[in-house]
């Protein structure tokens, strides 16, 4: 294959990449509280000969969209949304994660705990816990839980420096990557509320048909050079035979 093939090749694995991230995006856009993510390309210079540069294109890393998606009313007093860039803190086997999905629960012990079974924590760092009996729970916007018998708890929100810095894991969680987190103070709870995906499904339809479009051409591209060196073998065969 010539370079012009090596190239597109480099293209449409680039474009397969990229195609997976929307497909994911599209998957989750009933996700509470999910982030849609970007593939940040960049070009890749590559000199086999002096003065004969190849550009070629390459995934560099991801972007994630850090705008507050739009809080839906459901009712449900222990679904929890966060207005602002704060995070809740939960507590699972991997160790401490970070999370904005609110649909919370009661386990069988009166914790507070995530879709997961993992503790919510609070601002001091300890599993949350709800005592029976004590009538309906309210969350006040700065995280305090009280019953009917007072104050029980205050839930631990957390901001960070960086959220770019945050990665991913699964279920809505994302490890800080030993980054500090902060007490938040840009940040306040909404009871009976659920923040909604960020995702934007026309416009991820939008560029999957675009990415398609661009792999047809890098598509055809391989198929012209492969289709071009098949001639020239065969023109340099039938020259050697004559």
């Amino acid at each position: 294959m010539e370079n012009p093939g090596y190239i597109a090749l480099s293209r449409q694995l680039a474009l397969r990449r990229d195609m997976d991230v929307v497909a994911n995006n599209i998957a989750n856009m009933n996700t509470p509280a999910f982030k849609a993510e970007r593939v940040i390309f960049r070009e890749f210079i590559e000199e086999p000969e002096p003065k004969q540069p190849l550009s070629f294109v390459q995934d560099f890393g991801m972007a994630r969209n850090l705008t507050e998606g739009p809080a839906a009313a459901t009712g449900n007093p222990l679904d929890l949304a966060i207005s602002g860039p704060g995070y809740f803190s939960v507590e699972t086997p991997e160790g401490l994660r970070y999370s904005r999905h609110g649909r919370l629960q009661l386990d069988g012990q009166g914790q507070l705990v995530n879709s997961q079974g993992s503790p919510v924590l609070s601002a001091g760092g300890a599993p949350i816990t709800i005592p029976p009996g004590g009538g309906d729970v309210t969350v006040a916007a700065d995280g305090t839980v009280s019953a009917n018998n007072g104050t029980i708890a205050k839930i631990g929100l957390s901001e960070f420096e960086d959220q770019t810095g945050l990665k991913r894991d699964a279920n809505g969680l994302y490890d800080a990557n030993d980054q500090p987190a902060q007490a938040a103070t840009k940040s306040r709870v909404m009871q009976g509320m659920l923040e909604q995906s960020n995702v934007q499904p026309i416009i991820e339809m939008t560029r999957m048909i675009d990415i398609h479009r661009s792999y047809q051409a890098a598509q055809k591209l391989v198929t012209s050079e492969h289709e071009q060196a098949m001639r020239a073998i065969n023109k340099l065969a039938r020259a050697r035979q004559s």
